[in-house]
């Protein structure tokens, strides 16, 4: 079983797969650090859900911001379990929702570009860079596994790196985070606000996040 999460408001889209309930508790905990409003697509193949398990899956759902629910299957039991709680079930060929889970993974973007604030309690993940054309407030967590910039404040706590590749950067045009993480090395943020009036960098150098200008060097 695939489901398909997207986030029209960060451009996210994800694939998570799970074969029973027992570990989708797991997939649920990433699902969750994901900004909402989201909407989750669920491709059934070759296999049947019944509605007390439907029910489970929807009451976690609930608990975060999924708006939209739907369902793709070849099996008519699921269709009917779906229906039954007022989700959007369809049946479709085995070959027809292959066909429709490889063009949804074929626009998965890797990097991210969210416009607006990130607020306190809000998460953003992205799978490659992730680019914040706004402030990071106290209480949010934005990561990637590449860079995180920030045109904007960022005040809350940021990871990058999260691959483990400890060259990855965080940068921001006012950079006073709560933490700071780049691969398996964390950083407080500094107490101090920025004294300067230029974008900031923070790298790894000798196993140690530093904090320095963030200087953009001109093309010929």
């Amino acid at each position: 079983m695939e489901i398909v999460i997207n986030g029209p408001e960060s451009e996210y889209l994800e694939t998570f797969s799970f074969e029973s309930l027992e570990n989708f508790h797991e997939t649920f905990e990433k699902i969750s650090s994901i900004k909402g409003p989201l909407e989750a697509k669920f491709f059934v193949i070759n296999d049947s859900l019944s509605s007390l398990q439907l029910s489970k899956i929807k009451n976690f759902f609930e608990k975060i911001n999924i708006y939209l629910l739907y369902i793709y299957s070849n099996d008519r039991d699921t269709i009917l379990a779906g229906k039954s709680l007022k989700i959007d079930s369809k049946f479709f060929h085995e070959k027809d929702i292959k066909n429709k889970l490889l063009l949804l993974n074929s626009k998965k973007k890797e990097d991210i570009l969210h416009k607006g604030t990130v607020r306190s309690g809000d998460r953003i993940s992205s799978n490659g860079n992730l680019c914040i054309i706004g402030d990071v407030n106290p209480g949010a967590i934005v990561s990637a596994n590449k860079n995180i910039y920030v045109w904007g404040k960022l005040l809350g706590i940021a990871f990058a790196g999260r691959s483990g590749n400890n060259n990855s950067s965080i940068s921001s045009l006012y950079l006073k985070p709560l933490q700071l993480r780049i691969a398996d090395i964390i950083a407080i943020g500094p107490k101090d606000k920025p004294k300067n009036f230029y974008p900031e960098i923070a790298v790894v150098e000798n196993k140690t996040i530093i904090i320095k200008p963030y200087i953009i060097e001109a093309q010929n």
